[in-house]
């Protein structure tokens, strides 16, 4: 089962030729990611409070068309491992009609807040993700 969740290209995310920015794509993968969190019952701020934080730590990129300035798209995210400590995702860009823009190979690490050293995926966090994966 895969998490959906639209964008609409701002000029902000453009380049002067009105194509997304190479580096914007990363913040519409990492927005996914997060508002899928979010729907799970997890906030951020309250994770980092609790001493948990998820960071990158490995993504692989393939632009296989621009997308441009006003285009409404949708990122589609799917956890295609889900370890001890660290999430694997799939995380594709793509428009209403299925066709992809960009797609992503994405390694996330649970890690202390504070010592920022990987430790385990709190249950409570692992189970739903299980559950909606």
């Amino acid at each position: 089962m895969a998490f959906q969740w639209p964008i609409r290209v701002y000029y902000s995310d453009t380049d002067a030729g009105g194509v997304v920015y190479h580096a914007n794509y990363l913040n519409f993968f990492e927005h996914a990611r997060s508002e899928m969190l979010r729907q799970s019952g997890f906030e951020q701020d309250e994770l980092m409070q609790q001493g948990v934080v998820f960071v990158v730590s490995n993504i692989n990129l393939d632009f296989v068309r621009p997308a441009k300035f006003n285009q409404q798209l949708v990122v589609d995210t799917q956890i295609t491992k889900l370890g001890g400590a660290s999430m694997a995702f799939e995380q594709q860009l793509l428009d209403q009609d299925g066709q992809v823009y960009c797609q992503a190979d994405v390694k996330v690490v649970c890690v202390d807040a504070t010592s920022f050293k990987p430790q385990p995926i709190p249950k409570s966090i692992k189970q739903e993700l299980a559950r909606v994966s």
